[in-house]
């Protein structure tokens, strides 16, 4: 058994090695972890300190990537602005997960009525927009990390139950799970034991998919106002008030514009590189 499962492993490394793309996102998101972990480390200045006589600096050796129209500087904020976008972001698609693919396995697996329920009230989530979604919950519960963590991981959740339910009804067809019918192991034993961990590879593809989703919604609603709340560093944000200075000052749009266009790239890199290794119908070459 663990012969085969190392074998497994030195598979999907392989096919990983091989995809280029999936390196370059694999590299893009450990760069933009490690900025966020370190983040108090890098960071030359206090990304909420005011400095009014530095408003509206360009790029320079004092401040690698400007300041605002409030003097600080932008490059701290960046590097501050991953911190809050990975943290968010993790933990709304974390909760998501969890809950949408133990409610998307549990229809799966057990089908009839429970399966129309849990789906039918799902259906009724992917009929909204999921950025209109959000832009309703936090309208409803108001700014802050909090409540961007609960519109983001709600609107997630209908994806991973998707996902996970289509590949528990492939899984629960494998002649081990009947086997373990046969010798009168209980339904919820079968399922955690036999039949989740064995369909798990999508869901993590759609963690990482998810990832990138979350990103941009955390920016999205943080441009309109209904992000994290001022002064805290984040790049959606930062972006809304590089709007109005826009022409005067142009690094102020460009530097947090090209964070999220970077780290969103990494993640969708690393699912489809993740999705071809993982994929069991692909041969290894």
């Amino acid at each position: 058994m663990k012969t085969a499962s190392l074998e497994v492993t030195n598979v999907i490394w392989r096919r990983i090695k091989k995809n280029r793309m999936a390196q370059v996102g694999a590299y893009i998101t450990v760069f933009f972890i490690i900025i966020a972990i370190f983040a108090p480390v890098i960071a030359p200045y206090d990304p909420t300190e005011q400095r009014f006589e530095d408003s509206l600096q360009g790029p320079s050796l004092k401040h690698f990537f400007g300041t605002d129209i409030y003097g600080r500087d932008v490059f701290s904020r960046v590097i501050y602005g991953a911190r809050t976008s990975l943290k968010i972001a993790s933990i709304a698609v974390s909760i998501s997960l969890i809950i949408g693919s133990l409610l998307g396995s549990i229809a799966g697996f057990f089908g009839r009525v429970i399966d129309e329920i849990i789906m039918r009230f799902f259906d009724i989530l992917l009929a909204f927009p999921s950025i209109l979604l959000a832009i309703a919950i936090m309208t409803i519960l108001g700014a802050g990390d909090t409540n961007l963590i609960i519109a983001l991981a709600v609107y997630s959740i209908p994806q991973f139950a998707r996902i996970a339910r289509s590949s528990v009804l492939s899984v629960k067809q494998n002649e081990y799970v009947d086997a373990a019918k046969a010798i009168g192991e209980s339904p919820w034993s079968i399922l955690f034991r036999y039949v989740i961990p064995n369909s798990f590879a999508p869901i993590l593809v759609q963690a990482s998919m998810r990832m990138a989703t979350a990103i941009l919604g955390i920016s999205g609603l943080g441009f309109l106002g209904l992000g994290v709340k001022p002064p805290t560093p984040e790049w959606g944000t930062d972006l809304s008030l590089a709007l109005t200075y826009l022409y005067v000052a142009p690094h102020l749009g460009i530097f947090p514009g090209l964070a999220i266009f970077l780290v969103v790239m990494g993640f969708n890199y690393l699912g489809d590189g993740l999705n071809d290794a993982l994929n069991p119908r692909l041969k290894d070459r």
